[in-house]
């Protein structure tokens, strides 16, 4: 069973608040006195303390003043923004349009040999054609309010996944619920083509693709859709943001739950048979 997509993060911040409250400590301050020397109310050390609030550049530097232990300030700056960047919100790193977000994946894709990933809801990335890319992109851009830079995104993510797919060692375990060769992203001919599209990806010799039916007695149920490169880090894509994930045990959950959804799928044959059938419901 996978932790929740968050738990990485709250456990990062909980360690910087933690350090934090270690240092008053030691310093012999109350929270009250720490507050009038960093000429804040005393609340707001509680919740610097408790992880309610992420603190600042800033408040680190202030509290680290307080508590006569300036030079530890740039380490538990490294720290914040450490934990800061595990869970970065969509809206921050789409600001400026989504190309530049299919183009921040490059160097991680380059140095990643084996990629597992799991999708509960639409194609993965690396094997979308041109007119499902546009299509989902769009509505995201739509969705998120991004400015459109839409046929640029859809042309770094083919250059991407071409380099990587067809090119390099690299090799791509993918897993599809059923239900993804069924919603419909774009028109008919869009899905109609993606999903050929699928079955010629088979043939791809760096590609494993399985799909688990509706019907599979599940053992693991349905999560976020999320990749784990190699066995080093997982990514987790949620509504308002993506979480990264890097502490071993909980990569190793995700792995876990990538081979429990592996049981649960059909490969080769029984595979292009559902998705020949998701094709003809579309006729």
């Amino acid at each position: 069973m996978p932790a929740s997509p968050s738990s990485s993060v709250q456990a990062a911040r909980k360690a910087v608040a933690d350090r934090l409250r270690e240092l008053r400590r030691d310093a012999g301050l109350t929270g009250r006195s720490l507050a009038d020397r960093a000429g804040w109310h005393k609340s707001k050390v509680s919740r610097l303390e408790n992880a309610v609030t992420s603190p600042s550049d800033d408040d680190v530097r202030r509290w680290c003043a307080a508590c006569e232990a300036a030079e530890q300030a740039a380490d538990l700056i490294a720290a914040v923004r450490s934990a800061d960047n595990m869970y970065v919100e969509w809206r921050r790193v789409q600001r400026t349009g989504l190309r530049m977000l299919q183009e921040s994946y490059v160097s991680l894709y380059a140095r990643t040999r084996v990629f597992r990933t799991y999708c509960s809801n639409v194609v993965p990335g690396v094997l979308q054609t041109r007119e499902y890319a546009t299509a989902l992109l769009r509505s995201i851009s739509r969705f998120h309010e991004t400015p459109d830079d839409i046929a640029d995104a859809v042309e770094a993510r083919l250059a991407r996944s071409a380099r990587v797919v067809r090119e390099g060692d690299h090799r791509f375990a993918l897993l599809l619920e059923e239900s993804v060769l069924r919603h419909r992203v774009g028109d008919a001919e869009t899905m109609a083509g993606q999903l050929r599209y699928l079955l010629s990806a088979m043939a791809i010799p760096s590609v494993s693709l399985g799909v688990i039916p509706f019907a599979a007695e599940r053992q693991m149920w349905m999560t976020e859709t999320f990749t784990v490169y190699d066995d080093e880090q997982a990514e987790v894509e949620l509504l308002t943001a993506r979480v990264n994930v890097t502490a071993p045990t909980e990569v190793h959950q995700y792995l876990r739950a990538f081979s429990e959804f592996s049981r649960l799928a059909v490969f080769g044959k029984e595979a292009k048979c559902l998705i020949r059938m998701a094709i003809d419901t579309l006729c």
